[in-house]
């Protein structure tokens, strides 16, 4: 396994791609409403990204091993939809509960993140849901500095996650970032104290649990992407790409509209 160890410029680029791909879910936000269909924030992004910002959607066309091309430039997951949701014609309702996942390329350098929107008023347990996937996923942001082990994120977002009575996906995880979409390492959102890789000073890396409120249990839909809850419960999900540093961590995919983080990430 080759971990890729960011240093000086390169850190300002991932820095500078995170920004942007935060500031495309700003730009997006007052856009979710009911009665806008995905598609139509599909193409709000992709002329963004491309005219606005001079990047490149990282999802459009992307093809790992195995898979076709993903027809569009970010994710759009609905309701029980988990991940890799891909935008459509179909109206958003009022109540239902949307991530747009993000991820932008400026001067070769990866941007990565992910937001929950609640569309029109949701119900009390969709925005449970949601509010508690996000701090999930900032128990397992406070937790990084040099010395961990990937295990121990995980293992701290499992625990959080299941004493609220919710499921986290074990079939997909965060992973290293950078000139490449996906990188080493891979970063479950459950585990083992003590267990994985060791973090040092350099890496960057996503985290992004994805939270079921019924089972964990996923399946594939049969456009080859789009992946769902098995028992049609409600999933969440958020997403930060995260470096390493000397003494901690630092998010880089912030920007003047992401949501501020949980009080327990900003005392110390």
């Amino acid at each position: 396994m080759t971990i890729t160890i960011k240093t000086g410029a390169e850190i300002d680029g991932m820095r500078l791609a995170g920004r942007l791909a935060s500031e495309v879910l700003d730009y997006l936000t007052p856009h979710v409403k009911p009665g806008v269909s995905t598609e139509q924030l599909d193409k709000l992004a992709h002329d963004y990204i491309v005219n606005e910002q001079q990047a490149i959607p990282a999802p459009l066309n992307y093809a790992p091993p195995g898979y076709t091309p993903y027809p569009k430039s970010i994710c759009t997951s609905i309701n029980h939809q988990v991940c890799h949701g891909i935008p459509n014609d179909r109206p958003l309702k009022n109540g239902d509960i949307v991530n747009i996942d993000v991820t932008v390329i400026k001067n070769g350098w990866h941007g990565d993140t992910s937001r929950m929107f609640i569309v029109g008023e949701g119900s009390i347990a969709a925005k449970r849901l949601c509010a508690l996937t996000y701090e999930a996923m900032w128990k397992g942001i406070v937790k990084v500095k040099p010395g961990i082990r990937l295990g121990d994120i995980g293992h701290t977002i499992q625990t959080f996650t299941e004493n609220q009575g919710f499921s986290v996906v074990r079939e997909f995880c965060g992973h290293g970032i950078g000139q490449k979409f996906h990188e080493e390492p891979q970063v479950l959102h459950y585990g083992r104290p003590g267990t994985l890789e060791e973090l040092v000073p350099g890496m960057t890396f996503t985290i992004e649990p994805m939270v079921n409120a019924g089972r964990r249990e996923i399946k594939e839909t049969g456009d080859g992407w789009t992946i769902v809850t098995k028992d049609r419960s409600l999933s969440a999900q958020w997403e930060h790409t995260v470096l390493v540093t000397e003494t901690g961590y630092e998010v880089l995919t912030l920007s003047a509209g992401s949501p501020p983080p949980p009080d327990f990430a900003t005392k110390g």
